[in-house]
């Protein structure tokens, strides 16, 4: 699957690029592609494009705020995760949330 996802902790510090990190080694090892863009203390890092966005089959938010420009997916599927698990749990998290979005098509 393509997916897109938005990591931001609320320092923007330590656990947004973790996160993004633990993300993008999961969606490897389990043979999706993914586009991760952080948001936190140096702004919008990695920043995903209207092209990712429409190419995305689903939308993954690892966050506990709000993120910025959310608007952008709005026509699209989202799965909301705190950050926290995308950093401990990767794998399961994207496991799940395409078990998810392929039970919706």
């Amino acid at each position: 699957m393509k997916i897109v996802s938005v990591t931001s902790c609320i320092a923007g510090l330590a656990h947004t690029p973790m996160a993004a990190k633990a993300l993008e080694k999961a969606a490897a090892q389990l043979g999706h592609h993914i586009k991760v863009e952080q948001q936190g203390a140096l702004g919008q890092v990695n920043k995903l494009t209207e092209e990712d966005i429409a190419a995305a089959d689903f939308v993954l938010i690892a966050s506990d705020q709000t993120v910025k420009d959310a608007e952008r997916f709005e026509d699209k599927r989202i799965v909301r995760v705190k950050i926290g698990h995308a950093v401990n749990n990767a794998e399961a998290v994207l496991t799940k949330a395409v078990e998810a979005i392929s039970a919706q098509k």
